[in-house]
């Protein structure tokens, strides 16, 4: 299995590509960035940007082609009314959103030599856990595709790419904008995801999806069409205090972990079919 980076990875001091080196991509309603450099050239650049978007980095693995930053406060939701702009920064503690945000950055190679670049947002929204209105918990929100996009479009221009492109629109060349049909059929008496896609697609398609539902990817082969991923399910409710810090907090959760081979096998018909298998590359059996 060939690791998208070595493991000796350092990324180059030397100008970054000129801006035709550096472009938006678009299928239907997903987008990602091509960049015509090396993933050890890149890597460095890509910590710098969300560092200076002033995030802190919990996953950090080059050898992976993985980076997630920590969960962060939706600043751009506090309302700026009069007393708000009058006081400016005086006041900023004591303003909350309710909303915190996690971005995932994801680099795979492609076959031209270059890489593919793709963000995902996760969101979590503060709600009341009783209607007395006496205490909140955290719930996963939908993630929220136009945040992907402003901040692919950033990226672009940290890595060249011109300003002026990244206010327009996505070229749309790699597919029709309509999401193409997903169903979910059994085959030997288990579910299995069949998709009207072409193997690159669904492999795209498939990797956002496992990002935005909080799978962590701990490797993959392209060349068997598998995922190897691994979920630790999220917990909404807490009666114990310090739950915002455990909710938030970078260190791993051990307990509940389950490891799983997300499959993708092509078709004759030119579709996809996705299988779930267990740690062992079994079918998993499991609700």
């Amino acid at each position: 299995m060939v690791s998208p980076f070595s493991s000796s990875s350092s990324w180059s001091a030397k100008p970054l590509v000129p801006a035709p080196f550096v472009r938006i991509e678009r299928a239907g309603n997903t987008r990602w960035l091509v960049v015509n450099r090396s993933p050890d050239q890149l890597w460095g650049p890509i910590r710098d940007f969300w560092q200076e978007n002033g995030f802190l980095l919990t996953l950090d693995q080059a050898n992976l082609g993985i980076m997630e930053t920590d969960w962060a406060e939706n600043r751009a939701k506090i309302p700026q009314d009069f007393i708000r702009r009058t006081l400016g920064k005086v006041l900023d503690g004591l303003y909350s959103t309710g909303e915190r945000d996690r971005y995932r950055t994801r680099v795979e190679r492609n076959s031209t030599g270059g890489v593919d670049i793709y963000i995902t947002h996760r969101g979590m929204v503060e709600d009341y856990a009783d209607a007395q209105k006496t205490r909140t918990i955290w719930k996963p929100r939908p993630s929220d595709p136009e945040l992907e996009i402003e901040f692919l479009r950033r990226m672009m221009v940290k890595l060249g790419g011109p300003k002026e492109q990244a206010t327009e629109p996505a070229s749309s060349n790699a597919g029709s904008a309509l999401a193409p049909a997903v169903k979910v059929t059994a085959i030997d008496g288990r579910p299995t995801l069949a998709l009207q896609d072409s193997m690159d697609r669904a492999w795209r398609r498939a990797g956002l999806a496992l990002d935005r539902s909080g799978f962590t990817v701990e490797d993959r082969d392209r060349s068997k069409g598998i995922y190897f991923v691994r979920y630790v399910p999220p917990s909404t409710t807490s009666e114990e205090p310090g739950f915002f810090s455990r909710l938030f907090s970078s260190k791993p959760q051990a307990p509940g972990l389950t490891r799983y081979q997300v499959q993708l096998q092509a078709q004759s018909d030119g579709g996809t079919r996705v299988n779930i298998l267990n740690q062992a590359g079994q079918p998993e059996t499991s609700d």
